[in-house]
């Protein structure tokens, strides 16, 4: 029988489970698109029986379980912060004690216990079951799966047990960590502290964080200011890269908050943003000052990497490897020859990482790089698929028509005329994605040449923040006449300037204007995905991993000219991007979408029957 390792992450954020047989990856998911709750930490269940039932195994089969980190280390973390800070940190220590109390201390025996659930019956044999450390998690995630025989590694995220930013080494089967940051020193938590001050929610708003980033004055006295501030006040930034944080200013290590409210309001002149209030320029200054900041240590970091390694390939994984913007200022440095980044970098990720650790370092397992394949990762099409019978269940359920078109290139001309026209589309094809990106079999479709199709997206689809913008799917061979990037992107995970010819000259008013005003000027021939600052963060589609995604692009450019739609993932605000055809439909009901593509089933929302939880469902979802 094959070689079978189960990876789990679990009990912080985004609970996942991964199933590798000799060394390929057979199924990965969060437990978030099962649970239907957004960011799920619980102990991912669902998960776990998805992927075995994919590999045809059971519990007892599995060579190894591998879990992402260890509890122990957190623990003495806990105890060691709490007594380095004490009195202060004692509300924090007490606050966290019910949880460690109950399920992290006895992290084997809850383990077996959720596993039992899971089997059935009583074990008769029980696999080894391990804990790598969280870094160590995140840098076989990095490696592992990546094209290189050889790469520095570069793992940055909040804090795992003590590190919080690692640079490593991998080469061939070994790997090893060189450097390390420890806590609370921490680039992921200084992000994610100017995320709680702007109001958004931390472990999940960062990514909002950079989207408004741009709309700060780049060359703007109050930028400059913000960011002096902060390098000299927050933060001691070496050359290398590591940094101390200013602990006066933070809270995370002994409160239950990210930041010292009323010092950052006295530092900074500017009241902490309340959640649902109207953004000012001076909070779309401070997005952009912490931005730049955070490039700047990124870029420092990868300047060590390559001295420590030598190496001209770089691989990235932890949260902060999900800020496409540093990343795309970290490709156009040049510090290293190819850069790769794991799809699935925060911790859902971990779960990949640990059994690629249980393999290769564990069991001393030979790595192969693919010859042929730019990656293990299979685009990233890892989750569960969905047979015609199940599409057919579902419009007897709901009593749904749907035209089927026996031949797929019939119904991808017909969605590219529909895009054409202005239509919102749903599009469900095959495996699921695995990570935080739908890159074309759970995305929401529209025109990129569209100039009200951000708006028309955001307020009446995805019911989230005017401000967000939206991704382009491009073809990969067409990629360089839209974009100032020369090499793949197939994940999502980079952003790029739009070619110059493409732009368009901006009003002379135009830094006076409010955001929304700024926002809607045209600033390109493809406005729909052209960001404030004319980057967009870019999905290069290749033939070879998902060709049904790749021949509706290549209808949809015979008929426009143009080879690239916008992309946004399956879902709306608060949901996680859709698992099941039920989910599909029941998201494309309760929205603004035209159409839905199932499988090779095509739905039209004029002729589907009225969904009466339409109106309840809306009011749930208010708006900034």
């Amino acid at each position: 029988m094959k070689n079978a390792i189960l990876g789990i992450s679990a009990y912080y954020h985004d609970s996942a489970a991964v199933l590798l047989q000799d060394g390929e990856i057979i199924a990965a998911s969060q437990e978030e698109r099962f649970s239907r709750k957004k960011h799920d930490a619980s102990f991912p269940a669902n998960a776990v029986r998805y992927v075995l039932d994919e590999a045809g195994l059971d519990i007892e089969q599995l060579d190894a379980i591998a879990f992402y980190d260890k509890p122990w280390l957190k623990f003495e973390r806990l105890l060691e912060t709490s007594h380095a800070f004490a009195p202060a940190g004692l509300r924090s220590f007490l606050a966290a004690m019910p949880v460690w109390v109950k399920e992290k201390l006895f992290m084997k025996r809850n383990l077996w216990k959720e596993l039992g659930l899971i089997h059935g019956k009583p074990f008769r044999r029980k696999p080894p079951l391990l804990f790598p450390e969280h870094h160590l998690s995140h840098a076989a995630s990095a490696f592992y799966p990546s094209p290189f025989h050889d790469a520095a590694i570069l793992t940055v995220d909040g804090v795992g047990e003590w590190a919080t930013t690692t640079i490593g080494h991998g080469a061939g089967n070994e790997l090893s960590l060189l450097k390390e940051l420890p806590f609370p020193h921490s680039i992921g938590l200084l992000y994610s502290a100017f995320t709680y001050f702007l109001g958004f929610k931390v472990n999940s708003g960062e990514y909002k964080l950079m989207g408004l980033a741009p709309y700060g004055e780049l060359q703007g006295a109050r930028v400059k200011h913000y960011r002096q501030l902060i390098r000299e006040q927050l933060v001691d930034l070496k050359d290398d890269g590591s940094l101390l944080l200013n602990m006066d200013y933070f809270d995370f290590a002994t409160g239950l908050t990210m930041c010292r409210n009323n010092k950052w309001e006295e530092l900074f002149s500017l009241k902490k943003r309340d959640v649902e209030s109207a953004f000012r320029q001076e909070h779309m200054d401070m997005a952009l000052a912490i931005q730049q900041v955070i490039e700047e240590i990124i870029l420092r970091l990868a300047g060590t990497a390559r001295r420590l390694t030598g190496s001209g390939n770089l691989v990235m994984a932890g949260g902060v490897a999900l800020n496409c913007v540093a990343n795309g200022r970290l490709l156009q440095s040049n510090i290293f020859d190819h850069i790769w980044i794991q799809p699935a970098a925060g911790d859902a990720g971990g779960a990949l990482g640990a059994a690629y650790a249980a393999r290769h370092i564990w069991q001393g397992h030979t790595r192969v790089v693919a010859a042929e394949a730019p990656d293990k990762m299979q685009g990233c099409y890892l989750g569960p698929s969905f047979s015609a019978q199940e599409v057919q269940r579902l419009c007897r359920k709901y009593q749904a028509p749907a035209h089927y078109y026996a031949e797929f290139d019939q119904l991808t001309r017909k969605v590219a005329a529909l895009l054409a026209e202005g239509k919102i589309t749903g599009w469900f094809q095959g495996r699921m994605e695995w990570g935080p990106r739908a890159l074309g079999n759970r995305s929401i479709l529209g025109d990129p040449r569209n100039a009200g199709m951000q708006k028309k997206l955001n307020m009446q689809i995805k019911y989230r923040e005017g401000f967000r913008p939206f991704a382009p799917s491009v073809l990969a061979e067409e990629a360089v006449g839209f974009f100032e990037l020369d090499c793949p992107s197939p994940y999502m995970l980079l952003v790029a300037p739009v070619t110059e010819g493409r732009r368009r000259k901006l009003p002379d008013n135009y830094l006076s204007l409010e955001l929304y005003e700024r926002l809607y000027c045209l600033r390109s021939d493809v406005p729909a995905i052209t960001h404030v600052d004319f980057s967009a963060r870019i999905q290069t589609v290749h033939k070879e991993t998902n060709p049904r995604y790749w021949q509706l692009i290549v209808d949809f450019k015979e008929i426009t000219g143009y080879g690239l739609v916008v992309n946004t993932s399956f879902n709306v605000r608060g949901e996680p991007i859709v698992c099941t055809p039920e989910d599909a439909y029941r998201c494309f009901m309760r929205t603004g979408m035209d159409y839905l593509v199932i499988n090779n089933y095509l739905f039209s929302k004029s002729e589907q029957p009225e969904w009466r939880e339409n109106e309840q469902w809306q009011t749930e979802f208010t708006l900034d």
